[in-house]
């Protein structure tokens, strides 16, 4: 499994999302705390949000996941072992996106159903027509947006 360097998660919690809480109108906290990215930024985004479920209750990724799942899935395991215990994971997270455009192939909803037969809930989207590109990313945004903060 390749693994992203912590210092991009470091400088989220020590620079980035303190100083948004300081200068914008945002409520803070992690029932009002949302992180997505796309591809490689949809890894970083678990890497980052599952082993931080503590600051973080609506997590997306386009066109990415916690490690390109290749099929091996264990809950216990598996991305830090967040998912472990299906009951907490779905009282912690409010929505957890994934996204991923047809022609891309079968991994992210293999990882989708992967979930949802472990009991995590989860949101699947799949752009049509589209692969890895920014109308599949755009299409993904629109679906995952109007999910946040309800």
């Amino acid at each position: 499994m390749f693994h992203l360097s912590n210092t991009f998660s470091e400088m989220m919690f020590t620079d980035l999302i303190p100083m948004i809480e300081k200068e914008y109108r945002v409520a803070p906290g992690r029932d009002n705390r949302a992180m997505a990215g796309l591809s490689m930024g949809g890894m970083q985004t678990f890497t980052t949000g599952l082993q931080n479920l503590d600051k973080f209750a609506y997590l997306g990724g386009f066109s990415g996941n916690c490690n390109g799942f290749s099929g091996s899935f264990d809950p216990k395991t598996s991305c830090f072992g967040a998912f472990a215990d299906a009951a907490s994971f779905n009282q912690k997270v409010k929505v957890l996106f994934l996204s991923t455009g047809s022609v891309e192939g079968p991994r992210v909803k293999a990882f989708s159903d992967a979930l949802t037969q472990a009991g995590i809930h989860n949101v699947y989207f799949e752009s049509p027509g589209t692969a890895h590109e920014w109308l599949t990313w755009r299409r993904a945004l629109a679906d995952f947006a109007p999910r946040l903060f309800r």
